[in-house]
């Protein structure tokens, strides 16, 4: 008798590797020349990103350089949901982003729809923040997470606990 394969598909960022890309990000803005003079900076707030800059055009900039050192270090920016810009004190613009985790209802529904459709012998189910996949092929398991990883998502998903 086979017995049962599993895995879990969950959404998780490591908050110390964003940090860490913060502050790379941070020194690489304080010593390049479109930044001179520029108040330009980038916080953590709980689970949310604080980017403040002079003007709408350096926050973009800001963004760019954000996302190059998160993407280095394995941060999937697609988590990141952006709140609109706001004026804040001095002139200068700022922005929220609010880092997700977990995957949300309607993610986890799509996933559900995906794997129901894939007409394999596998059982999925919603646990919180994750989805549950069991199957006793692991072919068929491999399969699924092949049609993950192509399905159009709206946060980045990981594939672990394979047993």
């Amino acid at each position: 008798m086979s017995k049962e394969s599993s895995f879990d598909i969950v959404s998780k960022v490591d908050f110390s590797e964003v940090t860490n890309a913060i502050n790379i990000a941070m020194k690489e803005i304080q010593t390049r020349y479109d930044f001179k003079g520029s108040k330009s900076q980038i916080s953590l707030d709980k689970e949310e990103l604080v980017l403040l800059s002079d003007d709408e055009f350096k926050l973009e900039q800001l963004k760019d350089v954000l996302f190059s050192k998160m993407i280095k270090r394995g941060i999937p920016v697609k988590n990141l949901d952006y709140g609109k810009l706001e004026g804040a004190s001095g002139g200068t613009v700022r922005q929220r982003a609010k880092i997700a985790q977990g995957i949300d209802k309607e993610n986890a529904k799509k996933i559900n729809t995906l794997i129901k459709n894939s007409g394999l012998k596998v059982k999925s189910q919603v646990q919180d923040d994750q989805v549950r996949v069991t199957g006793k092929n692991r072919d068929d398991l491999q399969q699924i997470i092949a049609s993950v990883k192509e399905a159009d998502l709206t946060v980045d998903v990981q594939f672990v606990n394979y047993r």
